[in-house]
């Protein structure tokens, strides 16, 4: 049994020794309104090497716990979304599917403590093998958001290393791959990450370099420059993609472990005023929410291209000088993006630097339905391209007579049962994450149950965040506060 189990790690290994096209998707996409919603159905097998579904999280007692069970599980009249997520090695029998745990919104403190106590973390690494066998995943993704802060120890960059290297040697004798999210910030670095050990652990570094800037800051600036701009001083000039690779590859990462992030969505502020829109111009507010993704200071890629598309004479799209990326505004909208160009910059950026390949997030926020150009997944599939060593042009514009986000679509894959849902149920309205609209720090998970009615399970959001009901997950307390249609009192 264990020369099989390491035969299978072995072939999990070889299959993205020559390059890497890592895809995140975010399971809350499938809640999004009209022609942005996405589904695992949507997903085209064929352009990532690695799908990574985000996210799982962990309890107060270090288990790894199901964030959307009536959505990821089949029980309960539930959507089933990890099989059909694994089942899509049916299609590419090369696709390697993991499961993320962590991310922004479940914080800081609850993997610091799980990270400091050997018992707690021995919950965690048996009760994620546990998960990821029963579902057919590959492997996990660690993405804890962030070692050393938000709420985290100064003991966290030991702990972390060592939840690295359990997590490592059980999931090898599994056959599964370890990999991890990490930041791309010096400070963040410094404080939490012991490199040269996590150079043995992980088989891939998914190196976030994106939130570069953001609307936490009151002027405008791109989120995922790969160099500096001419005016960056201080810490703002270590803010780049050039500056992260190259702190992780002095530090001791192997450089063909990385996987270069690559944001499939723009960072998006509110100018203070039209007349002034170059880089560090005034913008004391996020923008509006794009439509789709309904969270202010963010606009999907999809989105982006879309509004342009559809409102050509309304955009002005421009390069600062010096800079690879674009940015674009519309009144007083102004989005840092990335576009055709300026991924294919990055990606033979990261083939002349010997990188394992890219990585985006996320594949539900590219143009995956083909609106803005004649092939779904240009930007994906560019980069993939580009780091093959395959000449790439920009496709020509599509039809503009696109697909009605009402119609019938076609599933591909079932594993359920189509069941009536039960009526409202007092905190439960529907199946799945439930917001109460008095108060935002909690939410509610409901789930049908055979009575006719619903079973409902309290969770807490982490400090700092409030439910946010267009994402159905916990947010930024400032971002779900900036929608101002519930939760007035906690945004008081």
């Amino acid at each position: 049994m264990k020369i099989l189990l390491v035969l299978a790690f072995m072939g999990l290994s070889l299959s993205f020794t020559e390059s890497v096209m890592v895809c995140y998707l975010e399971s809350w996409a499938v809640y999004r309104p009209g022609k942005g919603a996405y589904d695992i159905d949507d997903v085209d097998p064929d352009i990532c090497t690695h799908l990574i579904f985000a996210f799982a999280g962990i309890n107060a007692n270090g288990k790894i716990q199901v964030l959307d069970p009536w959505h990821e599980l089949c029980e309960e009249y539930g959507e089933c979304a990890y099989n059909r997520f694994t089942a899509l090695k049916k299609k590419n029998s090369n696709l390697i599917t993991t499961l993320a745990v962590g991310g922004w919104n479940e914080g800081s403190t609850k993997y610091s403590n799980m990270a400091a106590d050997p018992e707690k973390r021995k919950t965690f690494v048996d009760s994620s093998i546990d998960l990821l066998q029963k579902h057919d995943f590959d492997g996990l993704d660690l993405d804890w958001e962030y070692p050393a802060q938000r709420g985290g120890a100064p003991e966290d960059k030991v702990n972390y290393a060592i939840l690295l290297g359990e997590l490592s040697e059980a999931l090898h004798a599994n056959g599964m791959i370890l990999t991890a999210a990490v930041s791309a910030g010096k400070d963040k670095i410094d404080d939490g990450y012991d490199v040269p050990k996590m150079a043995v652990a992980l088989d891939i570094m998914n190196l976030m370099t994106y939130d570069l800037h953001g609307d936490w800051e009151p002027f405008v600036h791109h989120q995922s420059g790969l160099y500096p701009y001419s005016e960056d001083t201080d810490d703002n000039a270590n803010l780049n993609v050039d500056f992260a690779v190259n702190y992780w590859l002095s530090l001791g990462m192997p450089s063909n472990k990385i996987a270069l992030g690559v944001p499939l969505y723009g960072r998006c502020w509110t100018l203070d005023d039209t007349s002034q829109t170059d880089y560090y111009s005034p913008a004391s507010q996020p923008g509006e929410a794009g439509p789709w993704t309904e969270e202010p200071g963010m606009w999907g890629y999809n989105e982006i291209c879309y509004d342009q598309t559809n409102k050509p004479d309304q955009w002005t799209i421009e390069t600062a000088p010096g800079m690879n990326e674009p940015y674009a505004y519309r009144g007083r909208l102004w989005c840092s993006y990335e576009n055709h160009t300026s991924v294919i910059i990055k990606a033979n950026y990261a083939k002349d630097h010997n990188l394992a390949g890219m990585m985006v997030w996320s594949i539900d926020t590219d143009d995956f339905r083909g609106d803005c150009n004649a092939r779904p997944y240009d930007l994906i599939k560019s980069m993939a391209e580009t780091f093959a060593g395959e000449i790439v042009t920009l496709p020509p514009p599509a039809s503009t007579t696109t697909r009605d986000p009402n119609a019938p679509t076609t599933t591909t894959i079932s594993t359920t049962t189509t069941t009536a849902q039960p009526p409202p149920d007092g905190v439960c309205t529907g199946p799945g994450n439930n917001a109460d609209p008095n108060d935002c720090t909690h939410y509610y998970e409901c789930a049908p149950n055979t009575s006719g009615g619903y079973d409902a399970t309290e969770e807490e959001c982490p400090e700092g965040t409030l439910y946010s009901p267009s994402t159905h997950l916990c947010d930024w307390a400032t971002t779900v506060c900036a929608l101002g249609t519930i939760c007035l009192n906690d945004c008081a």
